[in-house]
């Protein structure tokens, strides 16, 4: 074992607990534990956000598929960043202006009704343990090849500490730590970046002349084609990302923890442009990556890609540099799993518990025992599916969330915020619709069905590896024909109140009277 490793990890282990701690004291009551009584402001929020998304996917994922598929591999983070302009114009301050501590509240302002707030919950959760797999399969990777433990052991022993966070200190330690986290990681990413960059006398030139000798696709690198041939899977890829951030709970949770719509607007320029410049950063660590370190070397090593940032890390600047880059690495998914975890606890113990199993007659202490509960299981079934996909490259496994979260929860949220004609009915059938689309195209496409090494050995029955070109539709057409086809007996008054009350915050009714 490492040494200068093994401290760079215990020190980013003790400075969160720390942080959860302190937490811990901030969080005596459900209105702090779930969303830190709105206490941030829009620059701490949008750092936060920032924090959030920029996932293992995003770190490690990004950064090695630009290394081994060239151009095809930023695509991922256009995607990502784009995303963000949908949350922005269309979904973030109805969200505000509706919610309180979940997207089963944002729902159920306009169709109250114990099927929605299942539905909803039930979407959260799946979402959250979807999208927390690839973070612990990223864990587990890491430490193995910087602390030479085994990958099992590796999973259960982050798997545990990252819920041992949220378990005791709430939203307040989750934003904490991904404020923190943000501001290391892009310190960090940007010295790597300038690392690379006085390798090469400061010329972007030199840096792209010197990438062609390093992998063999050549010039073919800096052309589209690398990673998928076919454009529709691009053309799917991209749909999925784009919409799919609009659909995320751990990210639109977070709308709920500053005080105004003003701060909200903040927070997603904040996030916006934290988010841009990393992605650039990150271009030019996967160009390094093939210049300094090599295609074959890191292929050799992790067929996957993911750990390309802390080879390139070691590769410039030795043990110490690599085991910095790691422990950013590290802090990276303690941020993001910890905003899983919280999104995962609020839609259980807030929608399921608090609201359908006690019908909103409970105590607070309860309330925060059912949270802390759900947490533990939520960490315990996703540190299990994590042990049987470490071969599995962290990007893809995030997709596939977002295609998930595209065509449940953003059909639902679109239509209840803005269609006069939507219905509960039409709601709970494009949920569904959404739901079991996306997860049978995925089991029954080729990551999962496979006959070189696939979960299931057989020919995949879809050949399209990001199916969401065909389940968002779905999701969508469920919601349009589920509406169209049963009774709606919401008036145009009573729509017209909740969409002033949406856009606005202002409940018209209670004025009125």
């Amino acid at each position: 074992m490492n040494l200068t490793y093994f401290l760079f990890f215990l020190c980013i282990i003790v400075c969160t607990l720390i942080i959860t701690y302190w937490a811990a004291k901030q969080s005596k009551t459900t209105n702090q534990f779930y969303v830190a009584a709105g206490s941030l402001t829009g620059i701490q929020n949008g750092m936060a956000i920032a924090g959030d998304y920029i996932s293992a996917a995003s770190f490690l994922g990004i950064i090695g598929t630009i290394a081994i598929s060239g151009f095809d591999g930023f695509l991922y983070a256009i995607g990502f960043l784009v995303s963000y302009l949908i949350v922005l114009f269309f979904i973030a301050e109805p969200v505000h202006h509706l919610g309180n501590y979940s997207l089963g509240d944002v729902v159920c302002s306009r169709f109250p009704s114990v099927r929605m707030r299942w539905m909803m919950a039930i979407s959260a959760l799946l979402i959250s343990i979807l999208y927390m797999i690839p973070q612990l399969v990223a864990a587990g990777l890491l430490i193995r090849l910087l602390l030479d433990i085994n990958y099992t052991t590796s999973v259960l022993v982050i798997g545990s500490l990252m819920t041992v966070y949220v378990v005791f200190g709430g939203m307040f330690a989750t934003s904490w730590v991904q404020i923190v986290k943000t501001v290391v990681l892009m310190s960090g990413t940007f010295l790597l970046a300038l690392i690379v960059f006085s390798r090469f006398g400061w010329s972007i030139q030199e840096l792209i002349s010197n990438v062609k000798p390093g992998t063999p696709l050549g010039e073919q690198f800096f052309q589209p084609g690398n990673l998928y041939d076919h454009p529709l899977e691009s053309l799917s890829l991209h749909l999925a990302l784009i919409l799919g951030t609009a659909g995320l709970p751990h990210i639109l949770i977070r709308l709920f923890t500053v005080r105004n719509a003003r701060e909200v607007r903040r927070s997603l320029l904040t996030a916006s442009w934290i988010i841009g410049v990393f992605y650039i950063i990150a271009l030019v660590l996967g160009l390094g990556a093939v210049a300094l370190v090599g295609y074959h070397e890191l292929i050799l090593i992790d067929p996957t890609g993911n750990l390309a940032a802390p080879l390139l890390a070691g590769e410039l600047g030795g043990d110490f540099l690599m085991a910095f880059i790691a422990a950013i690495a590290f802090t990276t998914i303690v941020a993001v799993v910890a905003g899983l975890v919280i999104s995962a606890t609020t839609a259980f113990s807030h929608d399921v518990y608090y609201h359908i199993v006690k019908k909103g007659q409970t105590t607070e202490r309860k309330q925060l025992r059912a949270a802390q509960g759900t947490a533990f299981v939520v960490g315990l079934v996703s540190t299990l599916f994590a042990l049987g996909l470490q071969h599995i490259n962290v990007t893809f496994l995030v997709s596939l969330t977002f295609i998930v979260a595209a065509s449940s929860n953003l059909p639902v949220l679109l239509f209840t915020i803005y269609w006069k004609r939507f219905n509960e009915a039409g709601a709970i059938i494009g949920m569904v619709c959404g739901l079991a689309a996306s997860l049978t195209l995925l089991v029954t496409g080729p990551h999962i069905m496979n006959p070189d090494g696939g979960w299931i050995p057989h020919e995949p029955f879809l050949p399209l590896s990001n199916p969401g070109i065909i389940a968002i539709p779905i999701g969508f057409l469920g919601a349009v024909l589920g509406s169209l086809l049963t009774q709606n007996d919401y008036s145009s008054k009573g729509f017209q109140r909740f969409y002033i009350k949406a856009q606005t915050g202002v409940d018209v009714k209670e004025d009125a009277s």
